[in-house]
């Protein structure tokens, strides 16, 4: 057999490199075990409540640290872009009770929006892409620039740096995505006796 072997280098070397491949993938999966860090389950349900538009306002350079920092006793209220349905979701699972969004963050926006580059007026300087968190912006230097709206997360960070304020913020159009079906009328609503004698005067 060795010799075998021996007579034809190309199956052994071809031995030898599976023998190998086997070998170390053996010694990382007995790594990957060994020293593997446990997450906390706490963060990650808090990171999955909040809106993931890494956008910073809160005081942490993105979502997963501010979750990080809940978990280990922090405020619940920095969060502007997830509003007080973030807030109430996150002191829900703490079972806490729900404060007020801190303005000092911000303010909760009515309508979320998105980044729009007006593509003649691009110069191609490459600073918003440097300030997007997600990565949502395509371009090169010197060359134009143009937002990938499904990737927008509209955190505003690249309208400051952009020289030629050329990046606005546009609200998102609703379409059969943002579409939500509205929630059903109290019983009080729609049975006439239930009302009260000021409700049936409106």
């Amino acid at each position: 057999m060795i010799e075998t072997i021996a007579q034809q280098p190309m199956l052994a070397a071809l031995i030898a490199m599976v023998g190998l491949g086997l070998l170390f993938g053996a010694l990382l999966g007995y790594a990957a075990e060994k020293f593997k860090v446990q997450g906390d389950p706490i963060v990650e349900q808090i990171d999955a409540l909040l809106p993931q538009t890494q956008c910073g306002q809160c005081g942490h350079p993105g979502c997963r640290p501010y979750a990080e920092s809940i978990g280990k006793g922090g405020e619940i209220n920095k969060c502007p872009p997830g509003g007080q349905a973030t807030i109430n979701a996150i002191a829900s699972l703490l079972d806490v009770p729900a404060p007020e969004l801190d303005a000092e963050h911000g303010e909760e926006a009515d309508v979320k929006t998105v980044a729009y580059i007006r593509e003649d007026e691009c110069i191609g300087c490459t600073k918003c892409i440097q300030a997007c968190p997600v990565d949502a912006i395509l371009g090169a230097a010197k060359l134009m620039h143009t937002v990938i709206m499904s990737e927008c997360t509209g955190c505003d960070l690249c309208v400051e740096p952009c020289p030629v304020d050329c990046i606005d913020m546009l609200p998102i159009e609703d379409g059969i995505k943002q579409w939500h079906w509205p929630a059903p009328l109290k019983v009080a609503d729609l049975i006439a006796t239930d009302r009260t004698p000021q409700e049936a005067s409106l």
